[in-house]
């Protein structure tokens, strides 16, 4: 049995990691509260965004355009969104397996892959993978990001599908549907993917001043509305599995902790009774 000087420096250093998990607990659930709310507010738009942008890939003026022009696809692109901690439960690992999946299924089909990462667990991740170009690192936008925070992420993504470096773009997050449910996605960015089969019949529009101009600018900005979206999305899933990793280590420290306590008292109750026995036979032999 352990000695009781082994056993209090035990709880003792259980319980400042309680302390630490609790705290940590406390800040997730804060932080929640408003990324829930960010990610909420924004996702009608994103999903009426990612609808027009199907709609403008059923218009016969927009296929031709380098943005909407279907490419046989031999580099394909992945924005990572991770974070930069740990002790978030399974939100790194969820996201980094889909996209073990979705590379293995590359090499399969000799597509080479590129990933930009958000957040250092997901470019530490992919550091270590062999034929896996990682493009850029971006840290995660806080908080409360603004659009100053997503333009250069944007703009080299833009830059390289306009540039015939990757034909197809696509962003890997976690998608919040509530407290205890999260579920790691894949969207597809780059080119717009084909409108639902009753809306799939070509269109015909008018486009002022001319069609390439409107077409930059509108799926432009179409394309920000997705990569904000999946940040906040990632951002409440990220702080809701961290309040419940941190709730779980809090509720396992205080089990410890207890575990620990009765131990003590049973060693300090075998040290009691030990030294009375020792007394006890101590005056034995002196009265003897």
């Amino acid at each position: 049995m352990a000695s009781t000087i082994t056993l209090k420096r035990r709880i003792t250093s259980i319980r400042g990691t309680r302390q630490i998990t609790k705290a940590m607990e406390l800040v997730s659930a804060s932080k929640l509260r408003r990324a829930q709310e960010y990610a909420q507010k924004s996702r009608d738009y994103q999903n009426l965004a990612y609808d027009l942008l199907r709609r403008l890939n059923a218009i016969s003026e927009v296929e031709r355009q380098p943005l909407f022009r279907k490419r046989t696809v031999k580099n394909r692109l992945y924005i990572v969104v991770t974070s930069n901690t740990g002790l978030a439960g399974a939100y790194n690992a969820n996201t980094l397996k889909l996209l073990t999946t979705t590379l293995r299924r590359d090499q399969g089909g000799k597509v080479k892959s590129h990933v930009i990462a958000i957040g250092s667990k997901g470019a530490q991740f992919v550091r270590r993978l062999a034929d896996v170009n990682l493009t850029a690192v971006y840290p995660p936008f806080g908080d409360q990001p603004d659009a100053n925070d997503v333009r250069p992420l944007l703009n080299t993504v833009m830059q390289q599908y306009s540039d015939l470096s990757v034909d197809e773009v696509s962003v890997l997050y976690t998608k919040f549907k509530s407290t205890v449910v999260q579920e790691s996605q894949s969207l597809q960015l780059l080119p717009a993917p084909a409108p639902e089969e009753e809306n799939s019949h070509s269109l015909i529009s008018n486009f002022e001043p001319d069609v390439e101009t409107v077409v930059e600018q509108v799926t432009t900005r179409l394309i920000e509305a997705q990569i904000w979206q999946a940040i906040l999305e990632s951002l409440a899933s990220e702080h809701a599995m961290r309040m419940l990793a941190t709730k779980a280590a809090t509720d396992n420290a205080n089990d410890l902790i207890d575990d620990y306590t009765l131990a003590l008292n049973t060693a300090r109750q075998a040290d009691i009774t030990q030294q009375i026995a020792e007394i006890s036979g101590g005056a034995e032999a002196l009265n003897g």
